[in-house]
């Protein structure tokens, strides 16, 4: 009998570790988590901002895909910081801001689209994504926060489009196999080691 007891309490453990998992993480805004790691973000409004010591729902859970629903307006501080396996995520045109180290150590996605609502991306909001080779920003981007972009060390080429105006402290820093970027007219302020390590960087 005691075995059984055993058998049913690892059962009852192993179907709550897989079952899929849901929550808020905004005043108006709702999180689901299914069991082949596809986070979905759906209401209106803004998303909270999480930090170290205050992470998401879904921190240290198999995050492998995220899609933001149209609606939500900003993407929270430290969001899917340490969202290893993420490969893809959706952003829509209602965002208009990228938290601080949002997408920190994200180091299995690849590439990311910023749509053009989007005026801020925050400090740190990419640091440590080894794996991005292909990141676009839009036109509607003003600053790129400090170490945006830090140690983003498979990043190749950046556009950076004519409406920003601030460029970050170490915000491409380390990126190891950045070998162009392109800066417009508009931009009045660099900040200091922005470009610092890119070693392979031959043109600016």
């Amino acid at each position: 009998m005691k075995q059984i007891y055993i058998l049913l309490i690892a059962l009852l453990m192993g179907l709550s570790t897989n079952a899929e998992k849901s929550g808020t993480c905004g005043p108006n805004l709702k999180w689901h988590l299914t069991d082949d790691g596809v986070l979905t973000i759906s209401g209106e409004g803004e998303m909270t901002d999480y930090s170290y010591s205050n992470r998401s729902p879904w921190y240290g859970q198999n995050v492998k895909r995220i899609i933001i629903d149209d609606g939500v307006t900003t993407i929270g501080d430290i969001a899917f910081y340490g969202c290893s396996s993420l490969t893809s995520v959706t952003i829509p045109n209602s965002v208009r801001a990228i938290g601080n180290s949002a997408f920190s150590g994200c180091s299995s996605l690849t590439s990311v689209t910023i749509p053009n609502s989007v005026t801020t991306i925050g400090d740190g909001a990419f640091i440590v994504c080894s794996s991005l080779t292909s990141v676009t920003i839009p036109n509607s981007v003003t600053k790129i926060g400090q170490s945006a972009f830090s140690y983003c060390r498979a990043l190749t080429s950046v556009t950076i489009p004519n409406s920003v105006t601030t460029i970050g402290k170490s915000a491409f820093s380390d990126c190891s196999s950045l070998t162009s970027v392109t800066i417009p007219n508009s931009v009045t302020t660099i900040g200091e080691a922005a470009f610092r390590y890119c070693s392979h960087l031959t043109s600016v």
